[in-house]
This record gives structure tokens, sequence and C-alpha cells, in this order.
């Protein structure tokens, strides 16, 4: 007899990630580097030179466990935020820490979730696979509606998901808005506040000073963007030590490998190169809303480092900008078949997908 799968895992949709370089070069007969990957929201600048040569330093000790605890990345992490080592959560990408907030709060067929229509599917991916229930509150106008999260917050809340700038839709929440409903936030649940784009959004909230005041909340960011270290697959959470401590004991032991944390430590040093990746984000930003109004095309302004494009089947535009070299992402999956989400890159590969854009829209209805 065939064995049978749990039903939470046998009936789950699997993420949808951009499609990889190699594989769109092979199936179009392109060269790799004909491929201009606009997709994932990953780096154009690639990762921090220091980064680099961290990695390269630590190839040598590659037959020995990486740092279980992660006490160094850990150390630099809470001394860059004014907290603890106790704060700090390492993580195989943010994504990780999703996940142990699953297995530390929540349990099958108890309770609720909590996120926003047109959020980063993974949370509500989760909550199918843990059996949890997940309640998505309607959008207003691809913003966070925070009254409507508030409507719904009850005593079977168990995680509340907000992100900030928001994937896919670039939007932000703003500050007094997102201030006020952690200050009125219930006891219960646990607020889980991701911030993969944080570093990309001038007067960012004031979310570590909520993790040192002791609220019950989790911030989440990312080495994947701003510092460009997406392949290696790590990122942290903040939270107050006893919420971390709960969050460590859903780790798995060496989650993070030795050339991840190296490379961050390096990375999380190099702020030089964190501000060349925000200015080139920001005129990349400023250039495609231009082109894209000059386009007469509805969009949603971009506030991290893509935006998010209204033209009429996804789908279609998708596959015609790939046999061009240009992978951009299809939002169907987020049920959003009309629209398209475009990474920043280099100039010169914007300059690229502004040549070919007008060229593989279907005809307006």
């Amino acid at each position: 007899m065939t064995p049978q799968p749990n039903p939470y895992v046998a009936d789950l949709e699997p993420y949808e990630p951009g499609r990889p370089i190699a594989d769109v070069a092979k199936e179009h007969g392109l060269l790799p580097n004909q491929i201009a990957k606009l997709a994932s929201n990953e780096n154009p600048l690639g990762a921090s030179p220091r980064a680099l040569q961290a990695i390269r330093d630590g190839l040598a000790h590659t037959h020995l466990y990486p740092d279980g605890a992660g006490l160094d990345l850990r150390d630099a992490i809470a001394k860059k935020h004014g907290l603890t080592r106790d704060h700090v959560v390492l993580g195989c990408g943010s994504n990780e820490i999703i996940e142990f907030c699953y297995h530390a709060y929540t349990q099958p067929g108890q309770g609720r979730v909590l996120a926003s229509a047109y959020a980063f599917a993974v949370y509500g991916l989760m909550a199918r696979l843990f059996g949890i229930s997940f309640e998505e509150v309607p959008d207003r106008d691809f913003h966070h509606d925070l009254a409507g999260f508030s409507a719904r917050l009850g005593g079977d809340v168990r995680l509340v998901f907000l992100a900030s700038p928001n994937n896919p839709t670039g939007t932000r929440i703003p500050n007094a808005e997102l201030t006020a409903f952690v200050q009125k936030f219930p006891a219960g649940p646990l607020l889980v506040l991701d911030e993969a784009y944080h570093e990309f959004i001038p007067e960012p909230p004031p979310s570590v000073h909520w993790v040192k005041e002791g609220r019950p909340v989790v911030v989440l960011r990312t080495f994947s963007k701003v510092q460009g270290l997406a392949g290696l697959r790590i990122g942290y959470g903040l939270a107050r030590p006893d919420i971390a401590a709960v969050l460590q004991k859903s780790r798995q032991p060496f989650n993070t490998s030795a050339p991840a944390q190296a490379a961050a430590l390096a990375a999380l040093a190099d702020t030089d190169h964190v501000r060349k990746t925000v200015e080139l984000t920001h005129a990349g930003l400023e250039r495609i809303h231009a082109f894209l109004k000059k386009m007469n095309l509805r969009f949603v302004p971009g506030t991290a480092n893509f935006v998010m494009v209204e033209v009429n089947d996804g789908d279609q535009v998708f596959r015609a900008l790939q046999k061009l070299g240009l992978i951009v992402r299809p939002l169907r999956s987020y049920r959003l078949p009309g629209w398209i989400r475009i990474s920043i890159g280099t100039p010169e590969q914007m300059e690229r997908l502004e040549r070919a854009l007008p060229d593989v829209l279907p005809a307006r209805k």
C-alpha cells in the first residue's frame, strides 16, 4: 500500500520562484550573459566585494561544521541595532524565521493567522503546511488596511504578518499608521514585521525600538536583497530574548552555512556597497516610473527595488520578454494575472526593458 502523505502537504501548491537564467537561456537558444533577470528583486551589482573575499578566505575550512550558534554574526547584528546577542535569531534566509514562528506559536487546527491580500506567498503557504486557518485582510488599493487587521484581531489569532515594503505590490505602511497599530496591538498574538526591503526606504519605522521596548514583535531582515547574498540564503530575526529563545528551539542545528555567515558578517560592514545599491535602485525607480507614465500603463509606484505593472496579460508578456532575454515575474500565482513585477536592474538592463516592453504588450481592450 502506498504511504499517504499528510493532507496539508498533499494539497499544497508549492512556491513559484522566478525562472533561473540557465533554464531560460537553454530554452530560447541564448547565452546566459545575454539574459537580464529582472524577476526576483536581486541586487544587480552583485554581492559586496568584502563578502566575496570572506567566502574565499574560508574555503580551506569547509571540512568543518559552521558555528551552530552563529555567535560572531549575531554579535555584529546585535551591535548594529543596539541589541544583545540574545535578541538575534539566524535563518536560512528570513523565510526560515517565518517557519520558526509557525513551529513555535501555532498548532494544527487551532487559531488563525492574518496577512494582507497580495502579500508574500510564503505566509499562506506555511499556514497551509502547518494546518492552521489563514485569513487575508483585503487591501486598500494594494496597501495594507490596518483598520481591517484590527477588526479581525481576536483571542484565537496566533500570528499577524505585516510586510513593509510589501512584496509583490511594492507599497509601504506609513510610519504613523504602523506605530499606532503596534502600540495598540493586543496581548496574545505574535506580530511579525517583514522588513526584507528595509534598507531601500527613507525614514524607516522604529521597529528595532519596539523590540527594545519588549513588544511581542519579530522583525525580519535579510542579506538577500541590498547586500546581494541571495544565493547563500542568510537572514535574521530580531525579537525580545524570551521570544528569540523560543524561535531558537525551532531551528535545525547548523541551519546557516559557514560561507553564508562569513559573507554576511563582511557585508554588514560594507556600508559603501549598500549605499551604491540604494542609489542605483532609487535612480532606477525614478526612471521606470517615468517610462511607465509615458507609456500610459497603470503601475504601483515602488518603494523597494521593484515595481508592479498592469499589462493586461502577465503570462503573455512574461513569455514574450523571455524570448528577448529578459526575465520578469508574472503574478498569476498572486491572483493578479494581468500584472507583472519588474526588478530594478542596471541602467543597461533597464534600457533593454524599455526598448522591448512596448512591442510585447497585448492590445488593450
